[in-house]
């Protein structure tokens, strides 16, 4: 912001597999997730919007996903504090009678009040992984489950508002002790992980070989990258906070390794760069 040391953070999320299995937590969770996301960074979420992308409302199970996914953003934007100041609805999104999945977006904005203190480092050989948040491997409605296995089952994680307002103010009060930061979603551990290794070229290793931890998409969940020093300052500072707070991993070399498994960085880094272009050339 100019003339101040200050500056925004805006994101938008939404996972529209969450919404239709359960309208009620997927509207938690697209508030949630964009929480999160400016939380990663160090900002101080402070409102949303939402787009509210709905197939035919005449259809009483298409106007039953609107009503719930309303009740679930009501409910999260109140527990977190990020009132909704505007928003968009467009309905009757269809094609040959079938609608959309049920897509509400939430964008939302954060402050950062010294830019300075803004979490923007980048994963460093021999970090150390820290996973904020409880584990139980929920693989419902995961991207697993649906981009590999082409499978839509199960319900849609649970989204336990306390503990990301919890999580959420932990990241925030501890930000001096973290060097990179992204909250899990889409993929879960092994895909945060991941990111974070190809966006920085540096190679990373995950302590679990089990699916439901690498991919579950439990909520409320955060990996950080600190030296080993930070890490054990975080770990006394989770323990008087009251938080969940785990030992998963560390950086170094060109692999990523997930328990006894393997790859390239290089090449996998390759294949997620060009996927898109390669699926529509």
């Amino acid at each position: 912001m100019h003339g101040t040391g200050k500056a925004l953070a805006f994101t938008s999320d939404v996972t529209p597999r969450y919404v239709q299995a359960n309208p009620v937590e997927g509207g938690k969770q697209a508030v949630a997730e964009a929480y999160r996301n400016l939380t990663a960074v160090g900002a101080k979420p402070l409102a949303t919007t939402d787009n509210m992308n709905f197939g035919n409302p005449e259809k009483p199970r298409i106007m039953g996903q609107f009503v719930g996914a309303i009740e679930g953003i009501g409910a999260a934007v109140a527990a977190l504090d990020v009132p909704i100041v505007s928003g968009n609805v467009s309905l009757y999104n269809e094609t040959d009678g079938a609608g959309i999945l049920p897509t509400p977006t939430i964008g939302a904005v954060g402050l950062i009040a010294d830019a300075a203190q803004m979490i923007s480092g980048q994963l460093c050989d021999g970090d150390q992984l820290l996973l904020l948040g409880e584990t139980a491997g929920h693989l419902g409605q995961s991207a697993l489950l649906a981009e590999v296995y082409g499978r839509a089952e199960g319900d849609a994680p649970a989204v336990d508002l306390a503990a990301e307002k919890a999580h959420g103010d932990f990241i925030r009060a501890n930000h001096s002790l973290i060097g990179a930061c992204t909250d899990l979603a889409d993929g879960g551990l092994a895909l945060a992980a991941f990111e974070l290794a190809e966006a920085a070229g540096v190679g990373v290793t995950l302590d679990a070989d089990d699916t439901p931890t690498l991919f579950g998409e439990d909520q409320a969940r955060y990996l950080i990258a600190c030296s080993f020093d930070q890490a054990e300052a975080l770990m006394v500072a989770a323990m008087q906070a009251g938080v969940p707070l785990a030992s998963v991993g560390r950086a170094g070399g060109d692999q990523v390794t997930f328990g006894s498994q393997s790859g390239d960085l290089a090449e996998l880094s390759r294949i997620y760069r060009t996927a898109f272009q390669d699926a529509v050339a």
